[in-house]
């Protein structure tokens, strides 16, 4: 328990007289100094019990009084030691009235008391303070380690943190997402500290931030970022009534420790499983579909029984495309864990590859999570049975083509082979194409009678028909067929071939 003032009032040994601020007694003494300077206050920190002979004390001047103890309370002092016996046989009034208004706690100590002896107790305190704290942290050490080494590790290791500290607890992925909290109704508050996460990721681990706690709450909550590389591979929050003290600390530290250790030797495991993925992706794209699902064994076999998607995604932006892409990994494969369901994702250089069962909710959370990320651009297959993951990966690659080109962020195949192929025309390059191939009929038409471009408009959508397309112009037949024949000339292509006639429709669409 902390040393307070009224510990020391009641030391049998010290002898000590309250003759102000009674109702302060419950003050934390951090420490004791002696000082017979008319303004300590520079040389102090806060917290501590000031002893004073009285030397410089200015017994008839009231006024100097008041602003000694002015100057005492505003440093943080907690109580005024005033030894009598030596310069003053009793502490003068105007001190003991001047205490008393401002609320700041005076005690006499007696000449046969010296100044030694209240330190020496104040320093036997703080001391036993400290080796409590100390023995209370390696116990609840102990506790944590017991409880890490439960079936159920971190569930069982965050419900001993949060009875230690008389709070709560939670435990986020990578991502932000809340892995698991105790108590359990602590779950849905700690999911509203994301903001707060966010603001870590970016932070080489560790690090810790004291941050307010979720609205419509007094917590006082501390984030603790997990792992010892450059990323974050996880986070820990506490969340208490009261500020931590220092065993609460040590409990804290105790459990950092724990989840790092814990997470950095998953870290090889976890690089196993990623060169595993990456060795049965580069089978089913080779077609070894059968060599794939002996390879895999239990961890991703069920992904075999099942039609499949593939999608794909890379940067769109050079600045904040690369870490997107890597919060879409861990994203994804945080919700491949908590549902339970194999998912392959790999890494090529820049590009991700996520491959799931086609009804997959990980794979569902990828979709999205690209879809709402503005630095990156993806692509995703149709459903394909696994031995069919090349053409899979084909469907994806042309998705993914067609989301860079129209600088959208998500594109599905389904999409792109039911749409129509004239959104595909809003290119640049296309445009560019369709205006340099239609200009020398555009001027022909801007200096001369003849209406070229129209009359090819029409020519063209009536499949080369003279008679439906010279009504449409309102022109005789014979005018379309030099109209043509002028567009020939123009142009130096003939409109017998089709492979002319498909340009030039598809430029006439391009540049409408």
């Amino acid at each position: 328990m902390p040393l307070t003032l009224a510990s020391l009032a009641h030391h049998s040994a010290l002898k000590l007289t309250v003759l102000a601020g009674g109702d302060r007694l419950g003050a934390q003494v951090r420490w004791v100094h002696t000082s017979e300077l008319d303004d300590p206050g520079p040389y102090l920190e806060g917290g501590e019990l000031l002893l004073t002979t009285g030397l410089k004390l200015a017994v008839g001047d009231p006024k100097f009084i008041r602003g000694y103890v002015k100057r005492l309370a505003a440093a943080g002092v907690v109580g005024l030691g005033f030894g009598v016996g030596v310069v003053h046989d009793e502490a003068p009034p105007a001190l003991v009235e001047a205490a008393g208004r401002a609320g700041l706690p005076l005690l006499e100590v007696p000449r046969a008391t010296p100044f030694i002896a209240i330190s020496k107790a104040v320093s036997a305190a703080v001391a036993a303070d400290q080796y409590k704290a100390v023995t209370a942290g390696f116990e609840a050490q102990r506790d944590l380690t017991r409880a890490a080494l439960d079936p159920d590790g971190s569930t069982a290791l965050l419900a001993r943190l949060a009875a230690h500290l008389s709070g709560w607890a939670a435990l986020y992925d990578a991502s932000g997402t809340v892995l698991a909290a105790a108590p359990e109704w602590a779950g849905r508050r700690a999911a509203r500290l994301a903001g707060e996460i966010d603001r870590l990721r970016d932070v080489p681990a560790p690090a810790s931030a004291a941050v307010a706690g979720p609205a419509g709450t007094e917590d006082r909550v501390e984030v603790q970022s997990l792992g010892t590389g450059r990323r974050p591979r996880g986070f820990l929050a506490v969340g208490t009534e009261e500020r931590l003290d220092t065993a609460a600390r040590y409990v804290v530290n105790a459990a950092v420790a724990l989840l790092t250790l814990s997470l950095e030797q998953s870290r090889a495991l976890q690089d196993a499983q990623s060169r595993l993925a990456a060795a049965l992706l580069r089978m089913l794209l080779a077609g070894e579909t059968e060599h794939a699902r002996s390879v895999s064994g239990r961890m991703y076999g069920s992904l075999f029984d099942h039609p499949v998607r593939l999608l794909i995604a890379e940067p769109s932006d050079p600045q904040q495309g690369p870490e997107a892409v890597a919060l879409l990994a861990e994203r994804a494969e945080a919700a491949a864990v908590r549902a339970a369901e194999p998912l392959l994702t790999v890494r090529d250089g820049p590009r991700l590859l996520v491959l799931a069962a086609e009804d997959a909710g990980a794979l569902s959370t990828a979709a999205d999570l690209a879809e709402g990320a503005d630095a990156l651009a993806a692509g995703m297959s149709g459903p394909v049975p696994p031995a069919e993951v090349p053409e899979g990966h084909r469907q994806a690659e042309r998705a993914l083509a067609v989301a860079l080109r129209r600088g959208r962020n998500l594109v599905e195949h389904d999409e792109v082979g039911a749409g129509s192929v004239l959104p595909l025309l809003a290119d640049d390059a296309v445009r560019a194409f369709a205006e340099g191939l239609l200009r020398p009929l555009r001027e022909h038409d801007a200096t001369s009678r003849g209406d070229l471009v129209a009359s090819l408009h029409a020519w063209l959508s009536h499949h080369g028909q003279w008679d439906a397309a010279a009504a449409d112009l309102g022109v005789h037949r014979h005018t379309l067929r030099y109209r043509m024949r002028r567009v020939e000339e123009i142009l130096g292509r003939s409109l017998d071939d089709p492979d002319v006639r498909m340009e030039l429709w598809l430029a006439l669409k391009a540049d409408a």
